[in-house]
This record gives C-alpha cells, structure tokens and sequence, in this order.
C-alpha cells in the first residue's frame, strides 16, 4: 500500500515499533503483504497456511468482501459517534449480538474495544451488582493485558506485575485430566467422579473466602492458550448450581472459544448452562475490526438503571468496528460456518489422533470444533513436559521453525501445540497443515527415543 520494501519495513520497524510479548532486541518478525481464506503471504511472495487465525480470531478467514465492504460504506456515512449516542448500526449490532446468546437470555450488550476490557468490565458490573468484591478464576487461564484483567489471569503472564494489579482475585485448579493434581495415583477415575472431585475443590474455596464476599466466578468456557481444557460433563452444570447456591454471578469468558470456534455460537452451550455474563472480542469481528463486548442478563443492568454506571471507553460501539460485527456474524450465519465447524471438528480430532499414535513425543490431544492441541513430552509414561514449566527448549524452537520455514503459521505455548485455524478451512487444507505438523514431529520423537 505505501511501497515500502521488506528491507524498509523491517529496518522501520525495529527502529521505532514498540513489540508486545517480546524481548525487543529478539524480535523477528514476519513482514507480510496480504491475506486471502486461510493464507496470508510474506513480502517475498512465500505462501503460508495460517493455522492460528492469525491470534485465534480470524474465524471467517481473511480478505471477505462483504465485511470489508461493509466496513467501508459505513466510514463514509458515519465513520464515529460519541458513547452517548445511539445510531442505527449500534442498535442492530447489540441485537444481534444479545440473539446470539444462549436462550437469547442475555439482552443487554457493552460495547468495549477488545477482550481485556470486556473482562474488566465484566467484572465491574459484578462487584456492582452485587456489592461484593472477590473475583474466582482460574490457575489455567488468560483474561487480559490489562490491570484487572491481568490479575484475574492465573498464568505465569500475571506474576510478572504483581503486586500492582487490582486486588481481590482468588484462584482456584482447572478440571484438567491429562494433569490432574489430584488423581495422579488414580488416573482412570470414572469421568463423574473427576468432575466431583474438581466441584467439591471449588466449592471448598467458596467456602474458605466466604461466598458473601464473592462476585462472580470468571472462566474460560473452554480453556484457551493455557491448554485447551474442555470441561468434562456435569462441570458447568455444576459450576452454574454452586453460583446460583451461593449468590455468585458466572461469567463466561469466550473471548477465543465464541462465534463458532467449538462449533456452537458459543463453547458454553456444548453444556447447556446460561452464564449471568458472557465476554466476548476476537470472532465477534473476526479480527477486521477491534470490538469486545459483555452481553449481560437484564437484572444486572438493571440495577445500574438509577445509579450511574462509572466507567466507560471513547470508542465503545465504534460505528465501523460494529459494520464489521454485523457483517461478520451474518457471514458466519449465511455461510454456516459454525455448523462447519463443527462437522470438521471430528475430521480434526481424527487427525490429532492419528499424530498421537504415531509419534512417542505426543503425549495428549484435546480438541472441540476447530479447537485443537498437541501436548509434547519427553516420556509418556511420567509425563514430563517437552519444556520446563513456563519455559522453553530446543526441540520446541526447532518444532516451530520447522513448520514456519515450510509455509505453516502456528502458536506454541511452552511444550504445547495450538491448532486454530479459520473456520472455513476445507479437509484437504487441514491435510495439509498436519501433513507438515507430522513432519515436524518425526525430529521431536528424537529426543524422546534418545
């Protein structure tokens, strides 16, 4: 678009960009020129399979005429409003977005600018609802960048920055099998008693806090970059009966798991559970635009009806971000993409089954819908992660440049996998993804038979 050429761009931009996640003297980035469906190509024309949607969030894929059309009719008709005004794209967006929801049961929807400050203000609607101030969350899990939403992360991401994050967050273990912390002399535990055990656990802290100083319970519907962590059955039915026992709202965070990636609208309703709130960012533009949102059940809005609601962002219910979520989510309804989802789905745990048996450093594999992991290790019998915790290793840097330098874009966490891909990939596109995967593997399994 401003021809610059890939030495420029680069030169430029370790000169004066400033890079999240990163140490700045080791940044490497990639330099790319464009994207199309599922691939996206660098300024030397190399084709890649992005098998991340970028940052898990391009679900209808990229370069689609209709959102981007959409986007550009409504710059030139209204480009911005101010929060206190409402416009016809506004109206139609929080319509759709709350019919989008499990039972249509949450009809009260807060624009933000992305999935941190959907957190935190998800949170400050609860501790305003309610009167009280504990937030529960999980040791697995990833909310946010931001103060609150940092604090309610229970990742090693957190520790960086305490202690001045927002207080008042207690965390509590994730019903996670392949680890469990308390069945590693008992792992096969029939699925209902895993279940108790994790229900019991948290019900336990409920307990030791006090449940009249808590305000809501923030989870993952399904765990995101800290391990695809499906609930087993019974989990969020459970979870739903604790809050309601105890007078704790549940908020489902689906800033990842929404808009199809599971193959339902959102992961929440694989377990037929309405939360009191739902976060949401990522697939609700498909990343075309920033956007998060929190669509909350009418009674807490409600009770913010006389008293003002103290909090509030310049770009809320940006005119254009809302043009690409009205554009976006009819795109998925037209094109079926989370019916898509989730009949690949099963396509893709067969193909992550396949990669399990086949290589000895393959010691898990978790998938729902379009939502997948490899989980590394040294030696399947004890377990041992192919990192250390928080970590890195050989084997997983040369895993990933091994799949880069051969045109497939995905995330590694620590000693795990991520397979995200965009919703409308095809099986042959998938096949060819795993095709380099497998690839890649036969050199981890080295270290593994050493």
């Amino acid at each position: 678009m401003f021809n610059l050429t890939k030495e420029e761009i680069l030169s430029i931009s370790k000169d004066h960009v400033f890079f999240t996640w990163s140490a700045q003297a080791k940044v490497n980035p990639i330099p790319i020129k464009s994207a199309k469906g599922v691939y996206f190509w660098d300024m030397d024309d190399k084709r890649y399979l992005d098998f991340n949607s970028m940052t898990m969030c391009v679900n209808i894929g990229h370069g689609d005429e209709r959102v981007i059309n959409a986007m550009v009719a409504q710059t030139r008709a209204l480009p911005y409003a101010a929060p206190g005004m409402t416009t016809d794209v506004r109206a139609l967006a929080s319509k759709m977005v709350a019919d989008s929801t499990p039972q249509k049961a949450l009809s009260k929807v807060l624009f933000t600018l992305g999935g941190a400050d959907a957190n935190e203000n998800a949170i400050k609607l609860a501790r305003g609802y309610t009167g009280r101030h504990k937030i529960l969350t999980r040791y697995r899990s990833y909310h946010g960048a931001t103060a609150g939403a940092m604090a309610a992360t229970g990742d090693p991401r957190r520790v960086v920055w305490e202690p001045m994050l927002m207080p008042g967050v207690v965390h509590f273990l994730d019903p996670y099998r392949y680890r469990s912390t308390f069945h590693r002399s008992n792992p096969d535990i029939s699925e209902a008693e895993f279940t108790r055990d994790y229900l019991n656990h948290l019900e336990e802290i409920i307990q030791y806090e006090g449940a009249e100083s808590i305000a809501a319970i923030l989870m993952e519907s399904v765990t995101g970059t800290n391990g695809i962590i499906i609930p087993p059955e019974g989990y969020m039915q459970g979870v739903r009966a604790l809050c309601d026992q105890y007078g704790i709202l549940m908020i489902a965070d689906e800033v990842m798991s929404g808009f199809g990636r599971t193959g339902k609208w959102f992961a929440i309703e694989h377990w037929g559970v309405v939360p009191d709130m739902i976060t949401m960012a990522k697939g609700l533009t498909s990343a075309y635009a920033p956007l998060g949102a929190v669509a909350m059940k009418p009674e807490i809005a409600a009770a913010f009806n006389e008293t003002p609601y103290e909090a509030g962002l310049t770009y809320t219910s940006h005119p254009v971000s809302l043009a690409a979520a009205i554009a976006n989510i009819n795109v998925i309804r037209e094109d079926k993409l989370v019916e898509h989802a989730a009949g690949l789905g099963g396509v893709m745990k067969r193909m992550l089954t396949d990669l399990g048996e086949a290589h000895p450093s393959v010691g898990d594999v978790r998938s729902i819908g379009l939502f997948g992991i490899i989980e590394l290790v040294k030696d399947r019998k004890t377990k041992e992660p192919m990192t250390p915790w928080n970590g890195s290793s050989p084997e997983m840097s040369a895993f990933k440049k091994y799949c880069v330098d051969h045109g497939l874009f995905l995330y590694t966490h620590w000693h795990t996998v991520l397979i995200i891909p965009p919703l409308i990939i095809t099986e042959e596109q998938l096949a060819e993804g795993f095709k380099v995967i497998d690839q890649a593997l036969n050199d981890v399994d080295k270290s593994v038979l050493k």
